[in-house]
């Protein structure tokens, strides 16, 4: 099985193998092997000043460009991103009824782009970008991006208000259906995979307990620390090392 991979990498592909209902919770880790950047880490995006404001509601009322002139590089530019092997190795164990599904934080799109189908937006999509004023007022995220990347701002046809991408905000509620599901999976899951997430913003961090309250087991995959290591039963830091190696094994 596959000479000079990890042992205890080894070990986690026969576990994902023999998982009754395996699921995945991924986040921004997860995309910077596509050179995206992530949020938290050494090099993230909150290291930068007035970065939060990105996300910030108040400041997308205020000001949509504190929004869309910063998002240009990393959400609307996907056609110059590639899937990781983290993605295209997640949509293969999807394609072998491996993995039941695959729980996002992400909002990049490249899971989808790497075969992914059954994906939970934990936190909302850009696939769709809507009018906070007039109703029935909708945009295809290919649309919104060829405007965005030519230096201008989505806008509604009707009010002339800029339009909003359906990402979750700082102070706005998750889309109530893909928590649901989320947190459905999670329940019914005997092993999930946690992958490039610090496991620190709620209600998506709490999802790994749902498995593990109803006695399931947990991986994790990540650089940085997170606050249930503690009850992982494997913990891997090396998220290309992990999955170069899932990948070679898939393919042997």
């Amino acid at each position: 099985m596959g000479e000079g991979i990890n042992e205890r990498v080894k070990t986690l592909f026969r576990r994902i193998g023999k998982a009754r209902h395996c699921v995945a919770l991924t986040g921004a880790g997860v995309s910077t092997l596509s050179g995206i950047r992530d949020f938290r880490g050494k090099d993230g995006l909150y290291n930068d000043t007035d970065a939060e404001k990105i996300f910030d509601i108040n400041y997308f009322y205020q000001d949509p460009s504190f929004y869309y002139r910063p998002a240009a590089s990393f959400i609307y530019n996907i056609d110059e991103k590639e899937p990781s092997v983290v993605h295209t190795c997640l949509a293969e164990l999807e394609k072998r009824g491996w993995l039941k599904a695959l729980i996002t934080q992400n909002i990049d799109l490249l899971h989808q782009k790497g075969g992914s189908r059954r994906v939970i937006e934990v936190h909302g999509s850009p696939r769709l970008h809507y009018c906070l004023n007039c109703s029935g007022v909708r945009m295809s995220f290919e649309e919104a991006a060829a405007i965005v990347r030519s230096g201008n701002i989505p806008r509604c046809p009707k009010c002339g208000r800029a339009l909003k991408p359906a990402i979750t905000f700082f102070g706005e509620s998750l889309p109530l259906d893909a928590l649901r599901e989320a947190t459905g999976e999670s329940q019914a899951a005997d092993l999930i995979l946690v992958l490039g997430t610090s496991l620190t913003v709620n209600p998506a961090a709490g999802l790994p307990l749902h498995t593990l309250r109803n006695g399931g087991e947990m991986v994790i995959v990540n650089k940085l620390p997170t606050p249930l290591d503690s009850r992982a039963d494997m913990r891997f830091e090396d998220l290309g090392e992990v999955f170069e190696g899932l990948r070679a094994l898939l393919a042997g």
